[in-house]
């Protein structure tokens, strides 16, 4: 009975979401669910084992601090939206000057995150037929990289983006479905007087920290909003990723909390451990999830492959086309492949775009400086100031989980 009605849930919610008239034509939807979709694609299904090998039963409350961390550093983000769109093409003073040079680190955390959704790809690809393979997840990740890039420089990703909606629905689709069966496997546990706390450790160190640190890239994803202004307004951007962060934020602790009963010892290392987590709540759930990885990791790929190529196209003026440029992505996407393994892309697209983050936060004290009348400006000035400083600590300190 749990199987059909996951399966349920998870077809409907799916077909809504593909399929709904009203969500198609509705602005604010789609302003809101680009960001939402790259936040609980970038490492919704690796966060809860990868927490419980790092700080066990007290994975809700680290969970808690990541969105809090990154709801901060969107609120940043959004301040720039509001004060400095306005004046970016305005002359060349040091706000301007510091996002350009974001938009570089942007295009290099984009060349790190392709790789990182492809490797993961690879990873739930071989979990599902039970092979264990470094070559080959390198091969798997390096075939792909050669046919988004193929294709890329052949005839355009538009086709492939098309692609992204669906895969976008049935990710969303198969959460709904995985938080519904976890919710109900909590209940039963409960009545039956078998809920507990699974016996793991749960204490944490300076090197746990840093690991933490290196967990920035799994709530990444709100900045979309930033470079969506050909389609929606500025109002409209804010309002979308403020929501974006909430639901998602929600959406990640209600997972956490559900799957905390589900931890045991041995997890961490291995990104796919929640197809064996929760293969004691539903049978059908490990091929759903599997499905639903394979197919959001993919789009997400392509769409940070685009991406990243429209950036390289408009930090050098046009001067290096589409075409050289998805040569470029690439190139250095599979050197990247071949040197790194899936943890450690993790860590190193977390501190990629925790620079980014930085910088950003960096563009927003300076034009706060320059708004005068600004309410609450030195608390403002404070924060930006502060949150700065935090996603350089995790640049520097972050780590890969072993």
């Amino acid at each position: 009975m749990t199987n059909v009605i996951i399966v349920t849930v998870g077809l409907v919610l799916a077909g809504y979401l593909a399929f709904s008239r009203r969500l198609a034509t509705s602005s604010s939807w789609k302003a809101t669910v680009t960001p939402l979709a790259s936040i609980m694609g970038s490492g919704f299904l690796v966060s809860a084992p990868l927490l419980a090998g790092v700080v066990g039963n007290r994975a809700v409350l680290c969970m808690a601090v990541l969105l809090a961390l990154a709801y901060a550093v969107g609120g940043a983000i959004r301040f720039n939206i509001r004060h400095f769109e306005p004046i970016a093409n305005a002359g060349h003073g040091a706000a301007q000057d510091v996002a350009f040079l974001s938009r570089i680190v942007l295009a290099g955390a984009y060349f790190i995150s392709v790789t990182y959704y492809l490797q993961l790809l690879a990873a739930f690809v071989l979990a599902a037929v039970g092979m264990q393979s470094q070559v080959a997840a390198h091969a798997i990740t390096t075939a792909l990289l050669l046919t988004i890039g193929g294709v890329g420089m052949w005839r355009g990703l538009d086709e492939l983006e098309g692609l992204e909606k669906y895969a976008v629905s049935l990710n969303l689709g198969m959460i709904g479905a995985l938080l519904v069966a976890l919710t109900l496997y909590n209940l039963t546990l409960w009545t039956g007087g078998d809920w507990k706390l699974p016996a793991i450790s749960s204490e944490i160190d300076l090197h746990d920290l840093r690991i933490l640190l290196g967990l920035l890239i799994v709530v990444q994803g709100f900045e979309t909003s930033r470079y969506l202004g050909d389609q929606h307004p500025a109002e409209q951007r804010i309002a979308t990723m403020r929501a974006a962060q909430l639901i998602s934020a929600g959406i990640y602790l209600l997972f956490i909390g559900l799957a905390t009963v589900l931890f045991h010892d041995g997890l961490g290392a291995d990104v796919t451990a929640i197809i064996g987590m929760t293969r004691p709540v539903a049978v059908v759930l490990p091929l759903l999830l599997s499905i639903a990885a394979i197919g959001s990791q993919f789009s997400a790929a392509v769409a940070d492959n685009s991406g990243a190529g429209g950036l390289l196209e408009e930090i050098t003026h046009g001067k290096l086309p589409l075409r050289l440029a998805y040569l470029l992505i690439l190139v250095v996407t599979v050197a990247l492949t071949w040197e790194t393994d899936v943890n450690g892309i993790i860590a190193y697209a977390s501190r990629a775009f925790a620079l980014y983050y930085m910088l950003q936060c960096i563009v927003a004290f300076l034009v706060a400086g320059r708004l005068r009348d600004l309410p609450g400006r030195p608390l403002r000035l404070a924060t930006f100031a502060g949150l700065a400083v935090v996603c350089l600590l995790v640049f520097a300190l972050g780590l890969p989980s072993e």
